[in-house]
């Protein structure tokens, strides 16, 4: 069938096609030449010599809709199935194989991946590298949360019915959806249905799928229970490993504090980078935040935001600052932005041991909290809403709180930047140094005796 071009009048320039390009010249697009009574009749398309870029700019699309950017460190690289506390020989088995199966699944996309455990085994890292090798590979994926999924939902409705529709059709037909924390959503007879259809039509078309779930399959709704039991199209991977993020067992530590984990990040072990040719402002914006970190330590008032991009050292001293206060037999809060929010909703599900309202009411309450990473977190409506409420009960009540983000001010929550803003409150510092790992060795610096962990 013949092609001949058309004219887009005012089509930006970066949507143009090759102006070499001998059916559309440089155009992008053509209108086929079909019989009047023909549907597509008059409707242009897009031409061969741009499907390239056009794909390109549809996974980007959905990488910035599945919010990957927060889970770009979960690859399969950095998934550590030896070395973690307390595993007996049966729980390193069951990781080790639901690896090996997710790294299968990752590069020939085919049928269900179930994955079920307890909190913190490593089920979002697992499904979050499988979206990111997919994308790699040029796969359009959707990685979601199963509540921020509703919310989008919810979101589409309110603001127009016919733009529900086509996110419902875009989730329901993507070729891969990665469906995280099933059981976490707050469980309407609107958000069942909605969730029952997109699951329904991917099974009915046999759509490649990975859902994770902390609960049991007798606690999930019944039509999509018996869809996850089909043993022909789903792989069921039981993790059986404790939460890595509680390697010992504390009753008296916060459910959602990360301390313990971070507890050879102290000022001590901060390097400075004297030895680092590093310019003269970088080098001072790193001395200015130490010492600025270092004396809310000794006396916590206010709040402390810490600016930076990646490996900064923003959160090695904002962990300081924590470990410095435990040292003195406070018990503060430190969590990173995105677990919160996973803490907050998975006490959502019906086997949760922790109370919504406790849990909220122990971190806006908590004597010191380091929220880290403030930024990371998925933009939903829902939980924009939840980290102003916890931030505005402390600016109201003048509470001790460490904030780290990579973030311009101009990027954060208006409502969220207005009280970082109060000069009476906070204090905001900006790391301009480079990430640590970015700039050379110190070339005269002896290696200390024991190696310490940091984030810069």
């Amino acid at each position: 069938m013949n092609s001949s071009s058309t004219d887009t009048g005012d089509t930006p320039q970066p949507f143009r096609g090759d102006p070499n390009c001998p059916i559309c010249g440089g155009i992008g697009f053509v209108r086929h030449d079909l019989p009047v009574d023909h549907p597509d009749f008059g409707k242009l398309s897009v031409c061969v010599c741009r499907q390239k870029e056009v794909s390109r700019t549809e996974r980007r699309r959905l990488y910035r809709l599945s919010n990957l950017d927060a889970f770009s460190g979960m690859t399969f690289e950095s998934f550590k199935v030896q070395g973690r506390l307390g595993l007996g020989d049966q729980q390193v088995r069951s990781l080790q194989f639901a690896f090996n199966q997710a790294q299968q699944f990752a590069n020939n996309p085919q049928g269900w991946l179930l994955m079920m455990g307890g909190y913190g085994t490593g089920k979002t890292h697992l499904a979050a590298a499988i979206a990111n090798q997919v994308v790699e590979l040029g796969g359009p994926t959707l990685f979601l949360t199963v509540p921020d999924l509703l919310d989008w939902l919810r979101f589409s409705f309110e603001s127009d019915e016919s733009s529900l529709e086509q996110r419902l059709e875009e989730i329901r037909s993507i070729n891969l959806l990665v469906l995280d924390d099933l059981g976490t959503q707050n469980a309407t007879p609107w958000a069942e249905e909605k969730l029952y259809q997109i699951i329904n039509h991917r099974y009915v078309n046999k759509l490649p799928m990975v859902v994770t779930t902390n609960l049991l399959l007798n606690e999930i709704d019944g039509r999509i229970t018996s869809r996850l039991q089909d043993p022909d199209l789903v792989t069921l991977l039981e993790i059986t490993a404790p939460d890595y993020r509680s390697p010992v067992s504390d009753e008296r530590r916060s459910v959602v504090s990360s301390l313990t984990l971070l507890g050879d990040r102290t000022f001590g072990s901060f390097s400075l980078r004297e030895y680092e040719k590093l310019p003269a402002d970088e080098q001072q914006s790193l001395q200015k935040a130490f010492k600025a970190a270092h004396e809310y330590a000794v006396e916590p008032q206010g709040w402390l935001v810490l600016m930076g991009s990646y490996g900064s050292g923003k959160t090695h001293l904002a962990a300081a600052i924590g470990n410095y206060r435990k040292a003195m037999g406070e018990d503060p809060i430190f969590v990173v932005v995105p677990d919160l929010l996973d803490h907050l909703r998975a006490t959502f599900s019906p086997s949760s041991s922790v109370s919504y309202d406790r849990l909220f009411e122990e971190v806006r309450t908590a004597s010191l909290l380091i929220l880290d990473d403030l930024g990371t977190q998925s933009a939903t409506p829902w939980a924009r809403e939840k980290l102003y409420q916890l931030l505005n009960h402390r600016y109201n009540a003048k509470l001790p709180t460490v904030i780290t983000t990579a973030q311009r001010l101009d990027e954060i929550d208006p409502r969220v930047r207005s009280r970082m803003l109060d000069k009476r409150l906070c204090i905001i510092y900006a790391i301009t140094a480079p990430a640590y790992l970015a700039g050379s060795a110190p070339a005269v610096r002896k290696p200390p005796a024991r190696k310490t962990r940091s984030e810069h």
